[in-house]
């Protein structure tokens, strides 16, 4: 049996995030997320938490949330909060959450009508 070289004993995740990472076509009908800069974000939320010491964590580019019109689609599990990130100031709050479990409130996904 293989040993887990990260040390862990079990699997999972206290918290694992999914940043929208899906790319539509210049001039499709719908916007996308990639074109918001999403995956630049992810890495920046990524490589923080990992500056931070978040631990058992992940954070990782998802395919379609199907949100894109709302701005960059994030989402926290296992509470299953979306966020829109608007941009790199939106960063602090996401780690705030991992860290502490308490949800930036200003950054949840809102749909209007």
């Amino acid at each position: 049996m293989s040993k887990d070289p990260k040390g862990r004993t079990e699997p999972g995740y206290e918290r694992h995030v999914f940043v929208c990472g899906h790319e539509r076509a210049e001039g499709a009908s719908r916007p996308s997320c990639t074109h918001r800069g999403s995956l630049n974000l992810m890495r920046l939320l990524k490589t923080s938490a990992k500056k931070a010491g978040i631990k058992n964590v992940r954070v990782q580019k998802s395919g379609c949330l199907d949100f894109c019109e709302f701005g960059t689609t994030c989402v926290v599990y296992p509470e299953g909060v979306w966020y829109s990130l608007p941009d790199e100031s939106s960063i602090e709050d996401v780690l705030t959450h991992l860290k502490t479990g308490k949800v930036a409130e200003h950054l949840r996904l809102e749909l209007n009508e």
